[in-house]
């Protein structure tokens, strides 16, 4: 199964989601590996990794020896790094996907990552992709690799507004590229369950037939503590309110994930 978390407005707590549900496929068993090819590499650092190190095992690497004959490529099955939470690898960010974002466009590359995991699965049960927000070449890859599409929300009008663009131009690249995406749901977050207006919002969304998600996922400082400590909630705080909205956010995903093959070892 593969998932991507992405919406065009930036704030929504977009690598927060992805990771958090990562570790948590991780902590349920599942062998997991969270791709973030967002240039801020926000989800990468939450699990420990520095973007800005010499390594040669990056997203940006992977996707950049796709350019140029002469170039020497390394089995994609190499890329996967392991984290220090079990079963959880990330293929991390790099300030270098700045850069090599117009060669890759103009030489068409955009179906590189799918490929790329097509090998991956023979390794992993549950892939969780992060993007940029923004509709960029590396988001529209990562649609067109995966199977299902979450969107995170934060109940704000010009949220609502983007997310209707959002679904447009998801239906158009899934028209031409990938015929079998499907968006899984929308992901409420940061929700005030004290405030009228929030509530309005969701309404009005549902209204125009949108999968909305539940549990919604709560405001708390505890995600900032997270983010600081390096450890996705499962891992900090086991038994917090927040964490437990995301085991069963979790618990609903998987009840709708097909039954997978065994994965190499």
């Amino acid at each position: 199964m593969r998932r991507v978390v992405f919406n065009q407005k930036g704030g929504v707590g977009k690598s927060s989601i992805a990771a958090n549900l990562a570790a948590l496929s991780a902590a349920k068993g599942y062998k997991t590996l969270l791709i973030d090819l967002d240039v801020q590499g926000n989800s990468s650092h939450y699990l420990g990794y520095d973007v800005n190190s010499e390594s040669k095992q990056t997203i940006a690497d992977l996707l950049n020896q796709t350019v140029g004959w002469f170039s020497v490529s390394t089995p994609v099955i190499e890329f996967p790094q392991p984290t220090s939470f079990t079963n959880l690898d990330i293929i991390p960010s790099s300030p270098r996907l700045e850069k090599i974002e117009s060669e890759l466009e103009r030489r068409y590359k955009i179906y590189k990552l799918r490929d790329a995991l097509d090998e991956l699965d023979k390794r992993y049960e549950r892939i969780y992709i992060d993007t940029p927000p923004n509709l960029n070449f590396f988001s529209k890859a990562a649609l067109i690799a995966a199977q299902r599409l979450l969107i995170p929300f934060d109940c704000d009008s010009f949220s609502q507004q983007a997310l209707l663009t959002l679904l447009n131009n998801v239906s158009e690249l899934r028209e031409d590229h990938n015929p079998t995406l499907e968006v899984e749901g929308v992901i409420v977050n940061m929700f005030n369950a004290q405030a009228n207006f929030p509530k309005k919002i969701i309404t009005d969304l549902k209204d125009l037939g949108l999968p909305i998600l539940e549990p919604y996922l709560p405001q708390s400082i505890k995600m900032k503590e997270s983010h600081y400590y390096q450890k996705p909630l499962i891992h900090l705080l086991p038994t917090h309110k927040l964490t437990k909205s995301f085991e069963q956010l979790f618990m609903t995903l998987e009840k709708s994930a097909p039954v997978l093959a065994e994965v190499e070892t």
